[in-house]
């Protein structure tokens, strides 16, 4: 008999501009993953992230600012990138887990998650 499987939590997707949060959310939702890529980033609200979303469990994407510029064509200083990771401090502290996107794919980063939350290809929760 296979193991029993729990309906699919609400994913929280939290990280600065270009980080990939749109592409994690789309493909995590085209694999019926319930997911919301929360701009928290723009907030002076620490735990925006909660009242917009209170997600059941909250992913941070990482990715260096050369990154961030590159893939979103921004033209922001530095300074700018700076204060996003300060904004998103908080959310970051209560992360369920983290990955960095900059050497990955966005398959490999679906499959980051996926790996790091202990979820299923379909997202559901593994062994209960």
């Amino acid at each position: 008999m296979p193991p029993e499987t729990s309906p699919s939590p609400l994913i929280g997707i939290v990280g600065p501009c270009g980080s990939g949060k749109s592409t994690l959310a789309s493909r995590l939702a085209s694999r019926g993953v319930r997911c919301r890529a929360i701009a928290q980033e723009h907030s002076y609200v620490p735990a925006m992230w909660q009242r917009i979303t209170k997600p059941d469990l909250l992913v941070f994407l990482e990715a260096s600012y050369e990154t961030c510029t590159r893939r979103r064509k921004l033209t922001w200083e530095p300074r700018e990138y700076e204060e996003q990771l300060r904004r998103l401090e908080h959310a970051s502290t209560h992360a369920d887990l983290h990955v960095e996107t900059d050497r990955l794919t966005p398959d490999e980063v679906v499959q980051a998650v996926l790996d790091g939350l202990g979820l299923g290809p379909q997202g559901t929760v593994e062994g209960h």
